[in-house]
């Protein structure tokens, strides 16, 4: 690999690092690692400063895992066509998230980063993957919920509407990987919700 595809990498895993949700809530006065379940995502932002903030986290944090995916390759004049390279630009993005530098290693859940990577790559699958999240949040009010099923189905859609199958897509093999980070990430929430005590949007409790 060339010092300029490195870079590349490396800069991803930094851009993936910002913690939009952590510095937005500081500018409000709040330490979201202090608040609720103590995670910096979207998530926690709407349980500790409404839906209009927790909005605007999420589509920072979807802008950054795009610019991984799309933007940051070009600048080592990488045309955008699906390759390794682009693939692990898109998972140092997702890795920055969940494990920041700038947060001692600690992150959010991957969600909305995974989001804007795979608007990079599979704009389609990621479009019918975000519906499966909004319909499940919508029956169960569980956030944590829909974005375990959405994450899970993103490698099926991946694989039934790319042009070469499963086993010759790179993309499939990114979702899936995506997908594991995603159900490690929950493992907190998936406890709670075989127990039961899993928040709901509109309460407080950790989620």
């Amino acid at each position: 690999m060339s010092p300029g595809g490195l870079i590349a990498i490396i800069t991803a895993y930094l851009v993936g690092s910002i913690p939009f949700g952590y510095l937005v809530a500081r500018a409000r006065g709040v330490d979201l690692t202090k608040m609720g379940s103590g995670n910096i995502g979207a998530t926690n932002v709407y349980r500790a400063l409404g839906l209009k903030t927790a909005l605007g986290v999420f589509a920072l944090d979807v802008a950054k895992g795009f610019a991984g995916t799309r933007v940051i390759p070009l600048l080592t004049r990488h045309t955008f066509e699906t390759s390794t390279f682009n693939l692990i630009c898109g998972l140092a993005v997702i890795l920055g998230a969940v494990g920041s530098v700038f947060m001692r290693f600690k992150g959010g859940k991957g969600v909305a980063s995974g989001v804007g990577v795979f608007l990079g790559l599979a704009p389609l699958a990621t479009a019918m993957s975000l519906g499966i999240w909004a319909i499940v949040v919508s029956i169960s009010r569980y956030v944590s919920l829909g974005s375990l099923i959405g994450a899970i189905a993103l490698p099926m859609l991946v694989a039934i509407l790319g042009k070469h199958g499963a086993t010759h897509d790179p993309v499939f093999y990114l979702a899936v990987v995506i997908m594991i980070i995603v159900i490690i990430r929950h493992r907190s929430n998936i406890r709670r919700l075989v127990n039961g005590t899993e928040s709901k949007i509109g309460r407080s409790e950790p989620g």
